[in-house]
């Protein structure tokens, strides 16, 4: 593990998706509703902002990881520079977040987190789903990060380092996964269609 927590692997809560809203989700409602009141910005305007961001999709990341599969000088751009590299590719990010991909390989394989909240790479996966907010995916993913990827159903081999990444407000991650082998002869589509939200993650591998 290349962080400095212990990894136990008894058994372990399961991830739960029913919660109360947190601080910073009522803190979130309650500023969106006094800009509202102020006239800062309308409801109409916010309207079509989250309509906006609910065309993104993970299909955006898959094609970002699939043109790194083909292209080795794209993959050494995205790994450099993900924000570039995805504006190449008309991924334009719309605050100065940071953008890293980062490269599972043969020895190592990585897992996204924000402990704090859930920032999330929206522009280039989406709207993240409920159990990655969830109290029990942040904690758990640092704590015991092998078992919660093996109730994805992925199993990671203990020689195999896993490294977990701490999204922040200003930093925002992408796993590059490695191209199974066998899809040689795949097309873009087919290969698109192995990389999904999870996968962009880290909480499970493209499967044939």
């Amino acid at each position: 593990m290349s962080t400095n927590h212990n990894h136990d692997h008894d058994d372990h809560a399961a991830i739960t998706h029913d919660e109360l809203p947190g601080y910073y989700e009522i803190l979130e409602i309650s500023l969106r509703e006094l800009l509202i009141e102020k006239g800062v910005i309308t409801a109409d305007e916010l309207r079509r902002q989250i309509e906006a961001m609910d065309t993104r999709t993970p299909a955006v990341g898959a094609k970002l990881v699939v043109r790194a599969w083909l292209d080795p000088e794209f993959k050494k751009r995205l790994l450099a520079d993900g924000v570039a590299a995805s504006a190449e590719m008309g991924v334009i990010s719309w605050d100065d977040t940071a953008f890293t991909v980062l490269e599972d390989t043969e020895d190592t394989h990585h897992l996204i987190v924000c402990t704090l909240c859930s920032c999330y790479p929206r522009s280039i996966i989406g709207l993240p789903p409920d159990w990655y907010k969830s109290k029990e995916y942040r904690s758990r993913a640092v704590r015991e990060p092998r078992a919660v990827i093996a109730e994805f159903g992925t199993i990671i081999p203990e020689n195999i380092q896993i490294i977990i990444n701490d999204s922040t407000a200003n930093q925002r991650y992408m796993v590059l996964p490695m191209r199974p082998a066998g899809t040689e002869h795949f097309n873009e589509e087919q290969l698109e269609a192995i990389v999904t939200r999870d996968t962009l993650i880290g909480v499970t591998l493209p499967r044939i």
